[in-house]
């Protein structure tokens, strides 16, 4: 039987484990990287250079390992451009510090503390006049404070004079308010991107919006990035057969993501979750669209907040004769009671990304937890060089 065969992704060697554990070349040192911001696997700290799965965790993608001159030059002095500065704010410093490990810089000096009242107080310590300027900030929960700090990162450093000022959104909060599905409902997926267009931000750097129409939202550019290759990467070092692979949507709105998904696993078969409410208090109808006895079924979704749509799907999966089920997704907002939903035994694996961090009392054994850190650093250099240099065209990391 055919192995599982990974098309359009070219991140790592699938032959390797893929947890993108931050790792930098013998001419930069990273030894201010705690060991808590480490990627973990399945609830296990993963240690850089250290055996697991019986085999080394990777540092670099695969692009990445042929000759690049200004590649090279870049990591041999990394401080050679000085126009370039990361701030991070405080919902995500682990991701912020592993995106700077990866590009071989330190982290800009910033001050962000709260007043008694709860009043957000920003001031660079560093200059950043005339530099480009990247803030790393998801508007995960608290999701009011978080949007709020990015909000006064991006004046703060637009009063400092900096040239140009990108905010990095790894997780995109208000994105499910993007249309009007009742009268008199707000869209506050629009106005959280004029707030940040009128706050002073020059671009935006976003991983996974929940709708693409999201992007059109903003006035000005959005490099969308998709955290696809980094999930793509790890299931292929499983080496599923393709003949036993089905790729499962848990609601017809996701049909797209997953049929774009299985194009890449072997033009794996497609099968959708049908969801159905005839009333208001009345029990949901659940039907399974496609075949997925005997098979591998792993379920695709942009985010897991209580996690009661994947679950159910995933318990009618089991009913249908799913021999297993997968479950893999960018942003993991792991809302109550979505940690007793997801332990309970329905999955063989959770698999998720670092766009917002996972405290670790949520836990549990099923859950892997994969780093994209690697994934916006080279975004990143990208925007900042303008895509120069013979580096590969921005589809290779799925940026649109």
């Amino acid at each position: 039987m055919a192995s599982l065969a990974l098309s359009g992704s070219s991140l790592l060697n699938p032959h390797k484990t893929p947890h993108y554990t931050p790792k930098t070349p013998s001419s930069i040192r990273c030894d201010k990287l705690p060991e808590s911001v480490r990627c973990r696997e399945n609830g296990k700290p993963v240690t850089v250079g250290r055996e697991y799965n019986g085999q080394l965790a990777p540092s670099f993608p695969s692009f990445l390992t042929t000759p690049n001159r200004l590649l090279l030059d870049r990591f041999s002095d990394p401080k050679a451009d000085t126009r370039l500065r990361i701030f991070s704010g405080t919902a995500n410093p682990s991701l912020s510090q592993e995106i700077a490990c990866y590009m071989g810089l330190e982290l800009g000096k910033i001050k962000i503390k709260r007043f008694a009242d709860g009043e957000i107080y920003v001031q660079l310590q560093e200059s950043v006049r005339g530099c480009d300027v990247y803030l790393v900030q998801p508007t995960c929960p608290p999701a009011n404070e978080n949007l709020m700090e990015l909000l006064i990162m991006i004046d703060a450093c637009r009063r400092a004079s900096a040239k140009n000022i990108t905010a990095v959104i790894p997780y995109f909060g208000y994105a499910r308010a993007d249309r009007k599905t009742q009268g008199r409902e707000s869209i506050a997926a629009k106005l959280v991107a004029n707030l940040i267009t009128e706050a002073g931000a020059d671009r935006v750097l976003a991983c996974d919006l929940h709708s693409g129409q999201s992007m059109g939202y903003f006035d000005i550019p959005v490099d969308h990035v998709h955290g696809q290759p980094v999930i793509l990467d790890y299931l292929a070092s499983k080496t599923i057969s393709s003949d036993d692979l089905v790729v499962v949507s848990p609601d017809v709105g996701g049909v797209a993501r997953a049929r774009a998904f299985a194009k890449k696993l072997s033009d794996a078969p497609l099968a959708i979750v049908d969801k159905r409410r005839h009333g208001h208090n009345v029990a949901e109808v659940m039907n399974l669209i496609g075949e997925v006895r005997g098979k591998v079924a792993v379920m695709v979704d942009d985010m897991i907040d209580t996690a009661g749509t994947i679950a159910k799907g995933a318990a009618l999966l089991h009913q249908e004769g799913a021999r297993e089920v997968y479950a893999c997704t960018t942003h993991a907002v792991f809302s109550p009671p979505a940690i007793e939903r997801l332990s309970s035994g329905l999955f063989q694996e959770v698999i998720v990304t670092n766009t917002i961090p996972v405290a670790e009392h949520n836990y549990f054994p099923q859950l892997t937890i994969l780093s994209v850190a690697n994934l916006l650093g080279e975004t990143i250099w990208r925007v900042h060089d303008d895509c120069a240099g013979g580096f590969e065209p921005y589809s290779s990391l799925g940026i649109d």
